[in-house]
């Protein structure tokens, strides 16, 4: 499957300026809300990290707020196992809802666009405080500027190759575009 032409035709994929929810500034945005509002997208891309996974000995799936909730929800359906779900309390990612980890469960953290990792680094230690192993991190879609050590296996359904640059490394070409901020950190 060509998970390229999926993005792009699902119209998932934007060019322009933006300030990405990490606060770096980039000419090409993921708009995550594109697949998770296309079941077949969003399958497909899920796909790929379930039958990454599959043999890997994963008890648990856990995603984040906003959309690694549907990507957890959606692999973990299709590996067969149970999920949750982190959600922020008091500026800090934690389990909520009555939900329990037993000690050293085995969990694959997922989520939707890698960036920095602090989404899945946040998710990680909440699922350490609660109690869970991490066994293997992915994502949908990778757009870190280099490879981001989790210390344990990582995926990504895809990989795109895509610039960011700090608030004062904005080049001149970029600038001249008039600025977006989407992304769900404010």
């Amino acid at each position: 499957m060509d998970l390229a032409a999926l993005l792009e035709s699902s119209g998932a994929v934007l060019r322009g300026h933006f300030v990405l929810s990490s606060g770096r500034h980039s000419d090409v945005y993921f708009e995550k809300f594109r697949v998770i509002e296309r079941p077949d997208v969003l399958s497909a891309l899920c796909t790929e990290v379930a039958e990454r996974f599959k043999d890997g000995g994963i008890q648990l799936v856990a995603g984040p707020t906003t959309g690694g909730i549907i990507i957890a929800f959606e692999v973990a359906r299709q590996m067969g196992l149970p999920a949750v779900y982190i959600e922020t309390e008091n500026g800090v990612k934690t389990l909520r809802r009555g939900a329990t980890i037993a000690p050293g469960t085995r969990v694959l953290v997922v989520d939707d666009v890698l960036t920095t990792g602090l989404s899945v680094r946040e998710t990680i230690d909440a699922i350490e405080r609660a109690g869970g192993e991490l066994a293997a991190v992915a994502v949908l879609i990778d757009r870190a500027p280099k490879l981001i050590d989790f210390g344990v296996p990582a995926f990504a359904a895809y990989k795109v190759e895509a610039e960011t640059y700090a608030d004062d490394e904005v080049p001149e070409w970029l600038a001249k575009v008039p600025v977006t901020k989407p992304g769900t950190r404010a």
